[in-house]
């Protein structure tokens, strides 16, 4: 699925890059918008890059961000302001602690963390709590999210229009952050030179050649990526062993040895 640039603009909320294409963000950023109008505590959970962060800068524009692995800066921050977001609250060292300075200063708390607390602990502290599921789970918002990062990367980068493949599959292992890192390397490669291929790979391996049998343990860095693209390119072993230049049984034999890598191919 992909989205046009005018479609990105209007979906993108504010400034602040939180998007709304799935029923999921949308019930998310329809919460922020209740909290924008209320003045209690509330705690958004999620794993990391899935616009938390985002969202609690979205219901309190002008505060703070203090990240819970710094404890003492925290209980200072709660002194000296009427509302503060607390990132990463699974950092917190001393929740009872946290707390007690909370009910102390009242200081409107918006805060971001994964699940190392549960809601039965965080109940005390948070009126409202809720959750930002994974990319994984947000198949419209990863569409949209690859157009912006795109977008993001032709800025960056200046370069030539790119149109993602048709068997591109987006990597969301760690959300935001890991589809933006494929996206501009896709972008980047998708313009590289011979020579930049070359440097990527001799960069690569650089740090880690130096055993007995570096030659063979490494040669799956050249014949894995050129039987893939022959796969997709040609379609058949046959054509492929041809174009290769190799019989079929020796085509079969580095397919075999390269099981690990998925490649498939038709007869």
């Amino acid at each position: 699925m992909q989205w046009n640039r005018a479609e990105v603009v209007a979906l993108v909320v504010d400034v602040i890059n939180f998007l709304t294409a799935s029923n999921a963000s949308v019930e998310a950023f329809k919460t922020a918008n209740l909290l924008k109008g209320l003045s209690v505590n509330a705690m958004i959970y999620g794993e990391s890059s899935t616009g938390k962060l985002t969202l609690a800068r979205y219901i309190l524009p002008n505060a703070p961000v203090v990240d819970g692995n710094n404890f003492d800066e925290l209980l200072n921050a709660l002194e000296v302001n009427s509302a503060l977001i607390l990132h990463r609250l699974d950092d917190v060292s001393n929740l009872k602690r946290l707390i007690e300075k909370v009910q102390q200063t009242k200081t409107r708390i918006i805060a971001t963390g994964g699940f190392r607390y549960s809601p039965q602990q965080l109940e005390e502290l948070f009126a409202i709590q809720f959750t930002i599921p994974p990319l994984r789970e947000r198949a419209e918002d990863v569409a949209m999210l690859s157009t912006l990062f795109l977008e993001e990367a032709k800025k960056i980068f200046g370069k030539n229009e790119f149109v993602l493949p048709k068997d591109f599959i987006p990597d969301v292992s760690e959300n935001g952050h890991s589809l933006r890192r494929q996206l501009y390397l896709n972008y980047l490669l998708s313009n590289a030179s011979e020579e930049n291929v070359l440097e990527i790979t001799e960069n690569y391996l650089i740090d880690k050649i130096g055993g007995n049998n570096d030659y063979r343990q490494f040669l799956h860095l050249f014949e894995v990526p050129l039987i893939r693209a022959g796969i997709k390119k040609f379609k058949s072993q046959l054509q492929l062993s041809e174009r290769l230049g190799l019989n079929r049984n020796t085509l079969r034999k580095k397919i075999a040895e390269h099981s690990r890598y998925n490649l498939e191919i038709k007869e």
